[in-house]
């Protein structure tokens, strides 16, 4: 095959990796980051991204190119550090995922985000214990996937479909050992208004004493929960 046609076919296959179709192109102007693209800009932030509970934020996350390669870094660390134990394992790849968020405009976005996010964890996490993973762990990243990969709008901050209401974040930290405490924010609170020192559930703001500080007001807490047994709050 000549040298100008395989090229050709080359970038073809790429611009159909980056595009489902015009159509959607043209109402949503969707057109996905190639893997190189997204290795290249995630390398700027190298730190935060093997950092375990680094918060990341895509607010059009499309299918999750960016939060896909965020998580295999943030897996990476943790397999390193605690793959010979593995309730150490489970905690926190339970804690690096609950720090991956995203928002898309498109419902078939959001559910096949989530299923490649926790494809990811599930193969190697049957990878490292085969027969001894726990349904319960693979709950709670469901449960975790399904709060913080959500239908909405990131320009309006709402969600998408028939009950618009604002965007709410879970946020979870790791407590006393191997306990959770989920706090619900409003999106659009943890933004500041002039869009400069912006981390997701650490804005920065100077204190009375001049010092950075910022405490966002949550509009939901839960109560301390076990990692493995968060589904147990799911009817909230």
């Amino acid at each position: 095959m000549p040298q100008l046609e395989i090229a050709k076919e080359a970038q073809n296959k790429v611009r159909s990796n980056q595009v489902k179709s015009r159509q959607r192109v043209t109402d949503h102007g969707e057109v996905f980051t190639a893997e190189r693209e997204v290795n290249a800009m995630l390398d700027l932030v190298k730190q935060e991204t093997e950092n375990i509970d680094s918060n990341f934020l895509e607010p059009a996350c499309g299918t999750g190119n960016f939060l896909v390669e965020v998580l295999r870094r943030k897996l990476q660390i943790v397999e390193g550090r605690y793959k010979k134990n593995q309730l150490e394992f489970e905690r926190y790849s339970v804690i690096a995922i609950s720090s991956i968020y995203g928002v898309d405009i498109l419902e078939d976005n959001v559910k096949n985000c989530c299923e490649r996010l926790f494809k990811i964890f599930d193969e190697k996490y049957t990878l490292l214990y085969k027969d001894k993973c726990k349904e319960e762990c693979k709950d709670s990243i469901r449960f975790i996937l399904n709060r913080n990969i959500l239908w909405g709008d990131a320009l309006t901050l709402k969600t998408v479909g028939q009950n618009i209401q604002p965007i709410i974040f879970s946020n979870w930290s790791l407590v006393r050992g191997s306990m959770i405490k989920r706090s619900d924010y409003i999106f659009a609170e943890l933004i500041p208004k002039d869009n400069k020192n912006y981390d997701l559930f650490n804005e920065i703001k100077d204190s009375d004493l001049g010092t950075p500080s910022f405490i966002p007001n949550s509009v939901k807490e839960f109560p301390l929960t076990h990692f493995l047994k968060l589904t147990d709050s799911a009817a909230d």
